[in-house]
């Protein structure tokens, strides 16, 4: 069975960022969407060097 990931986890790689983000998403209002936008901008640009993951590269020997 292949399981959908969120697409923002395409983005945020670690486990914490993504436990942050689910947090953030459960929150209402307008602020709390300018947090979550601001949060998502900065994660993205923290972890882009970082490997996904999600990525099963069973390729190496």
């Amino acid at each position: 069975m292949t399981q959908s990931r969120p697409a923002l986890h395409r983005w945020i790689k670690t486990d914490c960022g993504r436990a942050k983000l689910a947090d953030l998403q459960q929150r209402r209002g307008p602020l709390a969407r300018a947090r979550l936008a601001w949060f998502i901008l900065i994660a993205a640009l923290r972890d882009w060097r970082l490997l996904d993951p999600d990525q099963s590269d069973v390729s190496t020997s």
